[in-house]
């Protein structure tokens, strides 16, 4: 079998506990994880992917989003600054960098992590 790395890629990205929006530098979505798809299904959900992520925004967000990835040109180790705290979920969503090999700016994407502890016993199944 001829796995190909975006095959390993999308793989992984779809692993992926929280909702994953993955933009271009023209602001158009490009990706969303499979979490990502339901959580805006209302908004369009599939449809969504090649829409200018701006145009869900207000003006406000608009110009956040345009402060972060400024900030992101400004300098290789900028990659990663928080957006959200969604305390009704007990969540932080980052907006992070995606660079290429040589560290210039591709895109970006959000990122949602989670601020409670897995209290699973590390390397047991989960059923």
């Amino acid at each position: 079998m001829n796995i190909t790395e975006t095959t390993l890629l999308k793989s992984y990205v779809d692993t992926e506990e929280f909702p994953l929006v993955i933009c271009g530098m023209d602001y158009r979505i490009k990706y969303m994880n499979i979490l990502a798809l339901e959580k805006y299904e209302k908004y369009g959900g599939n449809e969504l992917i090649g829409r200018l992520l701006t145009s869900l925004m207000d003006e406000e967000a608009k110009s956040k989003v345009d402060m972060v990835i400024e900030w992101f040109k400004e300098d290789i180790s900028h990659n990663r600054m928080l957006a959200v705290r969604n305390k009704r979920d007990n969540t932080d969503i980052y907006m992070c960098a995606l660079r290429d090999e040589k560290g210039g700016l591709i895109g970006f994407c959000s990122r949602h992590r989670s601020r409670s502890s897995d209290n699973g016993t590390p390397y047991s199944t989960v059923d």
